[in-house]
């Protein structure tokens, strides 16, 4: 795998997306579990302690579900970006202090707003916006 060498040489980790058995057998980094992913099957195998599990939320419902999946971290979203999932800065406080898990925020992220993200308690951010 080409480009799993090389993310790993610039010092980047490779995810997959909603596939936990294909991450497995090519030995990535770890698998992203979207919102709309409430199955709990990949809990029956077992994993190295450097494979990490993430998934995404965008209400309190979901992120019930990705800590019952066990995720590591949790992206929730839209933080600034005002799509379907809009949550704007003041809910997505909120719904962050009702897990323990790493809270990432993700949407609409920039480097107008980036301030406003560290008034919460997430521990990073995600996004294509910000890194345009």
């Amino acid at each position: 795998m080409k480009l799993k060498n090389f993310l790993r040489k610039q010092g980047n980790k490779f995810f997959l997306a909603n596939n936990f058995k294909l991450a497995l057998k090519l030995r990535l980094d770890g698998v992203y579990i979207p919102s709309f992913n409430k199955d709990f099957y990949h809990l029956a195998y077992s994993t190295s302690l450097n494979f990490t599990v993430i998934g995404s939320a965008h209400n309190l419902k979901e992120i019930r579900i990705k800590e019952l999946q066990q995720m590591q971290n949790i992206f929730i979203s839209s933080v600034f970006k005002k799509n379907q999932n809009y949550l704007g800065l003041n809910k997505f406080k909120i719904l962050s202090k009702y897990t323990e898990k790493k809270v990432v925020a993700l949407g609409g992220i920039s480097k107008k707003n980036i301030k406003q993200i560290k008034l919460t308690n997430a521990s990073s951010i995600a996004g294509i916006s910000y890194f345009e």
